[in-house]
C-alpha cells in the first residue's frame, strides 16, 4: 500500500536525521547559516520514492494540484522548493520534506575502492571548517565515530520500493512524478 510506503521512507529519513545530528555533534561540522549553496547546482537527482512523503503532505494541504502546474510549467532545473530570499539556516522552503540527497550531501560518507569511508561534503566546509574536516575524514576512515554511508541509505529506500526508488530523475521531475503518483493513487479512492 502506497502509504505504508510513505510512513516507510519517513521512518528512514528520521533514522537518519538522528544520525546526522549525531554526526554534527561529535564532528563540530555544520552548514553556514544561509547558505544553500549545494542546493543552486543544476544537475541534483533523485528517485520518486524519496518525494512521496512530500507528495502527500501536498496533497493534505489541497496543494498537489498548484504544485503540480508549476512543475509542470518551469523550465528551471534548479530545485523548485528552494526558496533563495528565505532567511534562516537554510533556503528550503520544504525542508521536513527535502529529499534524500538533501540530507545526506554534507554529512555522510561513501565507501571508496579500498573499503574505507569517505566524507562527503562541500568546499564551504572543507575550507572554512578545516580543522574540524580534517579531524572527521580522521575518525571516519579510522573507523572510530559513525557517520551516515550514503549507500547504505540509498538502499534502504531501493528496498521500500524498487520501482520508485530505483530510477533517478532532475530534481524537478522527480518531485512532479511523485505528485503524480498520489494523485493517481487517491483518484480511485476519493
Amino acid at each position: 500500500m502506497l502509504l505504508e510506503k510513505v510512513r516507510a521512507v519517513e521512518l528512514v529519513f528520521d533514522q537518519l536525521d538522528k544520525e546526522i545530528a549525531t554526526f554534527q555533534s561529535w564532528s563540530g561540522l555544520h552548514c553556514a547559516w544561509g547558505c544553500g549553496k549545494c542546493c543552486f547546482k543544476p544537475d541534483i537527482e533523485a528517485t520518486i520514492l524519496e518525494f512521496l512523503p512530500f507528495a502527500l503532505h501536498l496533497k493534505s494541504q489541497h496543494q498537489a494540484g498548484e504544485w503540480l502546474e508549476k512543475l509542470k510549467n518551469s523550465d528551471s532545473s534548479l530545485c523548485l522548493i528552494l526558496n533563495p530570499t528565505q532567511g534562516g539556516a537554510g533556503l528550503c522552503s520544504e525542508y521536513k520534506h527535502r529529499g534524500l540527497i538533501c540530507r545526506l550531501f554534507g554529512y555522510s560518507a561513501r565507501i571508496n575502492k579500498y573499503g574505507k569511508k569517505e566524507l562527503l561534503t562541500c568546499s564551504i566546509i572543507k575550507t572554512e571548517q578545516h580543522e574540524n574536516f580534517e579531524a572527521a575524514e580522521t575518525k571516519i576512515s579510522g573507523g572510530d565515530e559513525p557517520v551516515p554511508v550514503m549507500s547504505q541509505y540509498y538502499m534502504q529506500l531501493h528496498a521500500i520500493d524498487d520501482q520508485l526508488g530505483r530510477e533517478f530523475f532532475p530534481i524537478n521531475e522527480a518531485i512532479r512524478r511523485a505528485i503524480e503518483v498520489i494523485l493517481h493513487y487517491y483518484a480511485y479512492r476519493e
